[in-house]
């Protein structure tokens, strides 16, 4: 786990000479390189997409060219951003190299933001990766091809445990972690802690915060105080479980963007900055 304030400097393995997406990786890089910041749980409904479409709208809005790539077959965050695709290109061609991903991306409607759509052949991902040589690089080899056009790229992360989920923490330099205050996601947390620890991926910034919170609730008081004890990580914002938040799904857009001066405008806000600050 890195320390708050810690450099971020990661070494990625090279490998696999010969294949097409190796060819992406000879491109030169821009000065500043891409940050990868991916929004996952092994559990499903905490938040992800939620989090995932207002953060890449708030990290479009400050100036960065942003990608937010929906790699979850439900397609939550495509039906949010209202994307309808040019037209269908499996996983299996963009894993191998024969689709590059910045010809696949969409406009979002809003400056400097753009959406790489999902639909339900994202449910085959695992199996077209673990047909690969370095199956567990992949992402991270295709996310290559984005450095001359982002400087961010955000991904809405499936749940649960997969060799697509290892792609994305080998892949990301930070992975933002939604929680409701559970037992059984405290448990989650720990686990994911541990596998980290286990690949020793020291460099790799996890950034764990409270989401759907009821404060109302004695019990999930009870967990935050504990949570924020052993997991000194854990991002002070809090994401409360307002209906003002859910109604998102039904406006299909982000919520700076059509109540830039609400409540739930302002969790996000000040979401954004904490992890921006963390990221450096």
């Amino acid at each position: 786990m890195v320390l708050p304030g810690a450099p971020v400097v990661r070494c990625r393995p090279v490998s696999d000479i010969g294949d097409p997406i190796e060819a992406i990786a000879a491109a030169p890089a821009p000065a500043a390189p891409l940050k990868i910041l991916a929004v996952t749980n092994i559990k499903g409904g905490v938040g992800k997409t939620t989090t995932a479409v207002n953060l890449a709208y708030l990290c479009a809005a400050s100036g960065r060219p942003t990608l937010l790539w929906d790699l979850d077959p439900q397609a939550a965050a495509t039906y949010v951003l209202k994307g309808e695709p040019r037209e269908h290109v499996s996983p299996k061609k963009l894993i191998s190299g024969k689709r590059e991903l910045p010809e696949l991306a969409l406009p979002s409607g809003y400056p400097n933001l753009d959406l790489l759509p999902s639909d339900l052949s994202y449910r085959h991902f695992d199996v077209h990766l673990s047909e690969r040589k370095h199956p567990t690089e992949r992402l991270l080899r295709m996310s290559r091809s984005l450095r001359q056009h982002y400087s961010t790229l955000i991904l809405d992360c499936a749940p649960g445990i997969s060799l697509l989920s290892e792609n994305v923490l080998r892949a990301a330099d930070v992975v933002l972690v939604p929680l409701v205050p559970t037992p059984l996601s405290m448990r989650m947390l720990q686990q994911l802690r541990e596998f980290i620890d286990r690949e020793g991926w020291t460099d790799l910034l996890v950034l764990p915060f409270f989401s759907m919170v009821d404060r109302r609730r004695s019990l999930q008081h009870e967990i935050i105080a504990a949570a924020r004890v052993e997991f000194p990580a854990l991002l002070a914002t809090e994401v409360p479980y307002w209906s003002e938040i859910e109604r998102m799904t039904l406006r299909r857009a982000p919520i700076p963007a059509y109540a830039p001066s609400s409540a739930a405008a302002a969790i996000y806000q000040a979401l954004w900055a904490e992890v921006a600050g963390r990221m450096g």
